[in-house]
């Protein structure tokens, strides 16, 4: 049977998603939980002024700022690729 898992170090990232992750990485993770509460704060608003349209796309934000957030602490706990770690 072939084993087709990909190991730490099989495959490389490309430049580009090592730059936007050098850039992502410089911000603290409370920003991404901020934004999230922002965007639930900004849709409560918009909802109690009754513009359900306005609450809907702001609420919908909440979700993808809390996923980059976990994605930002990932790369800064591991990395963005698993062949340049420095192992010394």
């Amino acid at each position: 049977m072939t084993d087709y898992r990909v190991r730490a170090g099989d495959i490389e990232e490309d430049q580009v998603t090592s730059l936007i992750e050098s850039y992502s990485a410089q911000l603290p993770s409370s920003f991404y939980l901020c934004a999230a509460g922002g965007s639930i704060v900004a849709s409560l608003i918009a909802k109690l002024q009754g513009k359900n349209h306005n609450a809907l796309f702001f609420g919908q934000w909440a979700a993808p700022f809390l996923l980059l957030g976990i994605y930002n602490k990932m790369v800064k706990q591991h990395g963005s690729d698993a062949i340049h770690t420095n192992t010394d």
